[in-house]
């Protein structure tokens, strides 16, 4: 079996999508999926199932569906894909403030030319595509920073989300076992 980190796209944001983690736990382990750990209120799971990572998403998407009548975009990472996000970490030298720090999880790779359009927005706020990955910096917040906004929204044609470095390097360790369930 593969561990795999399940990443939910607008969970529990305000009382929009509201699924309670003991309650998203209680229906994957029900359809099969075993070890499954929940980290903060925003959608974050790891858990091990024998499936790929993309029938791991679609099977998360219908249970989520089925059981809570929400459908939310699901991308899901093995352990070793978010090892090596993390072992890259290309914004390492200026990004101090890991709250501040955001990868952007994606379906697939970005169309080429596309990292153009994000450099003409980003300002002084720097970021890096590496595959199916965006890492960006915010050194003044997140906020309402046009970098921000334009990988927040759905205009980059792929479904996305985000995660702090924090979340990122939490997630990586429940996925290797260091972290308490």
């Amino acid at each position: 079996m593969a561990r795999h980190v399940v990443l939910l796209r607008g969970i529990n944001l305000v009382k929009r999508n509201r699924i309670a983690m003991p309650d998203l736990r209680t229906a994957l382990e029900s359809e099969g999926f075993s070890d499954v750990r929940t980290y903060v209120q925003s959608g974050n799971v790891v858990l091990l199932s024998r499936a790929s990572p993309e029938r791991v998403a679609n099977h998360v998407n219908a249970v989520i569906k089925n059981r809570f009548g929400l459908d939310i975009t699901v991308l899901v990472r093995s352990h070793d894909e978010l090892a090596t996000v993390v072992r890259r970490n290309p914004l390492a030298s200026v990004a101090v403030n890991p709250k501040r720090y955001l990868v952007t999880f994606l379906s697939a790779e970005l169309p080429s030319g596309f990292g153009d359009d994000l450099q003409a927005v980003a300002k002084q706020e720097p970021f890096a595509i590496i595959g199916r990955e965006i890492y960006s910096w915010h050194p003044e917040g997140i906020g309402r920073t046009p970098l921000w906004e334009r990988l927040a929204s759905r205009s980059l044609g792929i479904a996305a989300t985000s995660r702090n470095w924090t979340t990122v390097t939490t997630l990586l360790a429940m996925a290797e076992g260091t972290t308490a369930r």
